[in-house]
């Protein structure tokens, strides 16, 4: 689809005139006409209003001309929804809610992050060996890992999941086991709902947001795991069975 059309329907679908999406991005409306009927297309810095606006990224205003991949893990980005986003909730075109959240970097450690990618690239056809073979060549090309020094908050991110880990440790939960690693989840993904005391159904998280967490087997062995579940906010345990199935809220703790 062309730019011209792109911007036609985005603005179309959230019902704003021409004359309403000038004065959002500070145009004039015969600027956005201009764009619908593909006699010009917006310039750099109003293709960055319009993505904010629109909530898409620079990339799906221009048709898509590039194969996005995140800069950090080398996974592909087909759709704007897994794109991460920087402090001021800007898309960020370079990489996954995974690897970049709210401007933070979620990943200071190479082999960590070969660990939790090798889980989702096995299959009967790519053993774990050659998994692990492909990322330890493929990633050290990446943006992100070439400059990383630059990149990097020195350690700060590191420091913040230590501490997350000493007080999910310092809960002393029965069967839970020592809490060592927490990897960032997407809200989407891990989003249980749960039963309170008064029959209510409610879920904690946000769909579109990356939070830090991890799965662990019991202590005490059985079915059931914990699920753990982290942000700057609160902390977040509960058990479930396969898949997510019947959870049980253990905790919910503001921080």
């Amino acid at each position: 689809m062309e730019t011209k059309n792109i911007i036609l329907k985005l603005r179309t679908e959230r019902g704003m005139s021409q004359d309403e999406l000038a004065d959002k991005i500070m145009v004039t409306r015969q600027a956005v006409s201009r764009w619908e009927n593909g006699e010009t297309v917006p310039n750099t810095e109003t293709l960055k209003l319009l993505s904010k606006e629109f909530d898409v990224s620079i990339n799906t205003l221009l048709g898509e001309p590039r194969k996005l991949i995140c800069q950090c893990c080398g996974m592909p980005i087909d759709d704007d929804s897994i794109l991460g986003r920087d402090k001021d909730g800007t898309l960020n075109e370079e990489y996954c809610k995974w690897c970049y959240a709210d401007g933070t970097y979620t990943y200071n450690n190479m082999d960590e992050l070969i660990d939790v990618c090798v889980k989702n690239m096995v299959n009967e056809n790519f053993t774990e060996e050659q998994a692990r073979s492909y990322l330890k060549e493929m990633l050290p090309k990446l943006d992100y890992w070439k400059r990383y020094d630059e990149l990097s908050d020195n350690g700060q991110f590191e420091e913040f999941k230590k501490q997350l880990m000493n007080e999910i440790n310092d809960l002393h939960i029965d069967g839970l086991p020592r809490v060592d690693k927490l990897n960032a989840l997407v809200g989407k993904y891990v989003n249980l709902e749960y039963i309170l005391p008064n029959g209510k159904k409610v879920k904690f998280l946000d769909d579109q947001k990356t939070y830090l967490g991890n799965q662990l087997e019991s202590e005490f062995g059985g079915d059931r795991c914990f699920g753990i579940l982290a942000s700057i906010d609160f902390i977040l345990v509960c058990t479930y069975e396969k898949n997510g199935e019947n959870p049980e809220l253990l905790i919910y703790k503001k921080r």
